[in-house]
């Protein structure tokens, strides 16, 4: 097979992984009718269709899902190993992607990007924002960000952050209008903005424990989001009872702002870890970052 058919094959890798022509052209550096182009060319050769294409979206056919499984793997030690020379170099250097929730990247992650990508310029640093759980595997990126008890046992995981409380929280005006509840079972009464996970599709149920004994509250209301900074919009707009973590709403809460209610049931769990799969060997740029990122009490 000639070396434009393997470049052929890696496109089709990249579209079958973003599920768009467009999205996938742009990460390819490519226009969209060339990548199309490049694709149709490659089925031909191959006399069989490879990609389910409608007018909203691109999937792949069975025949397309078999390719995925036997190329993946060889591209991605085709890529462990171009990475693998980095060591032989005198600065570190390379891509690390990494998918986060906006509220990781913003409180955690940039703080200590910033000097890190002054210090190692050589050294280039992706952020997927996403407040969903993305498979770092199948979506072939570095590592991830996730809350401590949703990391999978499979991975290794370092801890970059504290310990997060979630707390329960609403303006004045609206506890004017709205007895505060006593327990968490009150807030099946009030008007609560939910969260839905962007990945799985289902609705996040409140958290509390009170002696040592754990429970979930699935409440209700009017607005439902997939973002915790749509949700902090919302509860500061009056709309209703939000569960938000502490730091991000401390400061509207000392400003008069907010009111917190529900203390005691409110306690913390594991912070921000990042994870990863041991499936070769680190290269010394994400060392470093791993290094850099690690949480020291």
């Amino acid at each position: 097979m000639s070396r434009e058919n393997y470049n052929d094959l890696y496109a089709f890798l990249v579209v079958a992984e973003k599920g768009s022509f467009t999205r996938a052209a742009a990460e390819l550096g490519v226009s969209q009718s060339a990548l199309s182009h490049t694709i149709r060319g490659l089925e031909e050769r191959l006399g069989i269709r490879l990609l389910a294409r409608t007018t909203r979206s691109v999937s792949p056919t069975e025949a397309g899902e078999r390719l995925i499984h036997s190329l993946g793997p060889c591209f991605e030690e085709i890529q462990s190993g171009l990475s693998s020379l980095n060591e032989l170099r005198d600065t570190p250097s390379g891509t690390i992607r990494i998918t986060t929730s906006g509220l990781a990247a913003d409180t955690i992650l940039m703080p200590k990007l910033t000097p890190f990508l002054a210090e190692y310029p050589d050294i280039q640093v992706e952020l997927k924002i996403d407040d969903g759980l993305s498979d770092i595997v199948t979506e072939r990126l570095d590592a991830g960000v996730r809350l401590g008890e949703q990391v999978a046992k499979d991975m290794i995981a370092t801890r970059i952050g504290p310990d997060i409380r979630l707390i329960v929280v609403a303006t004045p005006d609206y506890f004017s209008r709205h007895p505060e509840p006593v327990t968490p079972h009150d807030l099946t009464r009030h008007n609560c903005i939910n969260f839905r996970f962007p990945t799985h599709g289902g609705l996040y149920a409140w958290e509390f424990e009170q002696d040592g004994r754990e429970f979930n509250v699935q409440v209700s209301g009017q607005l439902i989001v997939n973002n915790s900074q749509q949700i902090l919009t919302a509860i500061l707009n009056g709309i209703g009872v939000g569960f938000l973590p502490e730091d991000m709403v401390r400061p509207h809460i000392d400003s008069g702002r907010l009111v917190q209610v529900l203390d005691e049931w409110c306690l913390p769990f594991p912070g921000f870890h990042l994870y990863y799969p041991n499936r070769r060997q680190a290269s010394p740029a994400f060392s470093l970052l791993v290094e850099t990122l690690r949480y020291r009490d």
